[in-house]
């Protein structure tokens, strides 16, 4: 099955934009209220069993169940005739909020996240159920609200099924993601064709096996400076005032362009390595870890993590094989001859192996071998060294 997730930005009239906002706050309640009840019951079994707090106590049922969504969706109907606010939004929309509420608690139990929080402001809903024809070009008719126009930046796709629609706020406008999925299976992308290794890195973004250099746009730094100078005027601002919120505004519209620039770059670069390529092998890194280093602003600012998921999701779009490989060692390895060369301080940009007299970029030297290993993991044969004849040894076997 194919699940794919087109993105659209709304052109809501007054009334329409006041109804999202309406939506908004009421699941951002229904969130928190629902997050409190299940913290009150968590809270009310930490007690010893032999005594009590002498500041306060959870007193709730000793055979009270624990809150869980089918509890809590049964609470929402008998609500809804107690605060006729619940009645505004769509059953389902509500429903949904509290299923999410519901997956953070099993991500919490299941892939070890934090414990869930309570919500300021919700940003997004969604209609987790919806009709085919509830899309057109240039609209969208949203269940209770009505059509809503959209602009049109990318045709609609054609044979999948629409299983989903998602309203986004963000300091831009309103956004919906429009979820589709095809019944049917595609096969992972084989390997064939011409092998390419790409080593990232921060003097340059990545260096390809085949000897090009990519520069670093460095997005964060180019607004650096107005951000700061926004940020610093609003400190002077009294907090919930109108010039206070006019300024959030500013700056989260300096933060979104910087991120909708950077993505739109990362997908225009994995384009052009798979223009190149028949099979895309990068190296296996920590980016947490690597994250929290030195250089953690410029490794954000970089968003490796983001531009490996892109790739490998252009990749699998256009039929180009793409893995990871290990990283150990690639830079004191040389692609040429396989000698270990040693440790090279980040200052030394080129490689220069003493056996063999090889000399290129550090980086490129680092591809170049992230493309062998690449090839052997994959059970191919390496058909030529860095300098172009042919590897002794193991790998001479073509």
């Amino acid at each position: 099955m194919i699940t794919v997730t087109y993105q659209y930005k709304l052109k809501p009239n007054n009334q329409q934009i006041k109804t999202f906002d309406q939506w908004l706050d009421t699941c951002q309640k229904v969130w928190n209220f629902a997050l409190r009840e299940r913290k009150d019951w968590v809270n009310s079994r930490k007690s010893p069993i032999n005594s009590c707090s002498l500041r306060a106590e959870y007193i709730i049922p000793a055979d009270a169940p624990r809150p869980n969504y089918f509890s809590q969706a049964k609470q929402l109907t008998t609500a809804k005739k107690i605060y006729p606010e619940l009645t505004i939004p769509h059953v389902h929309v509500l429903q949904q909020t509290l299923r999410q509420l519901e997956a953070a608690f099993v991500s919490m139990w299941e892939r070890g996240h934090g414990f869930p929080r309570f919500k300021k402001k919700l940003r997004s809903f969604v209609y987790p159920d919806v009709k085919d024809k509830a899309v057109e070009p240039g609209r969208v008719k949203l269940p209770k609200i009505g059509w809503v126009r959209m602009r049109m930046s990318r045709e609609l796709p054609k044979g999948y099924t629409l299983k989903q629609i998602r309203v986004v706020k963000r300091a831009s406008g309103y956004f919906v993601m429009l979820c589709y999925q095809l019944i049917i299976d595609i096969p992972n992308p084989v390997f064939s064709g011409h092998p390419l290794g790409v080593d990232i890195g921060l003097s340059k973004y990545l260096a390809t096996s085949d000897g090009e250099l990519i520069s670093r746009p460095r997005f964060f730094n180019k607004l650096h400076g107005k951000l700061k100078s926004l940020q610093r005027r609003l400190k002077n601002k009294q907090k919930g005032s109108s010039n206070w919120h006019r300024l959030n505004q500013k700056i989260a519209r300096v933060h979104q362009k910087i991120s909708d620039t950077r993505t739109d770059w990362q997908f225009k670069l994995a384009h052009h390595l798979c223009d190149q390529a028949g099979g895309i092998f990068v190296e296996d890194l920590n980016l947490k870890a690597w994250a929290k280093g030195l250089f953690g602003k410029h490794t954000l600012d970089a968003a490796y993590g983001q531009f490996f998921n892109i790739l490998s999701y252009v990749c699998w779009k256009r039929g180009v094989y793409f893995a990871k490989v290990d990283k150990n060692y690639s830079s004191q390895i040389c692609p040429n001859c396989q000698t270990h060369t040693g440790k090279k301080d980040l200052s030394e940009r080129i490689h220069s192996c003493s056996n063999c007299g090889y000399i290129t970029n550090r980086d490129v030297a680092a591809a170049q071998v992230l493309c062998q290993r690449g090839l052997v993991a994959v059970g191919q044969p390496v058909k030529e060294i860095a300098s172009g004849g042919v590897l002794s040894g193991v790998f001479n076997n073509v």
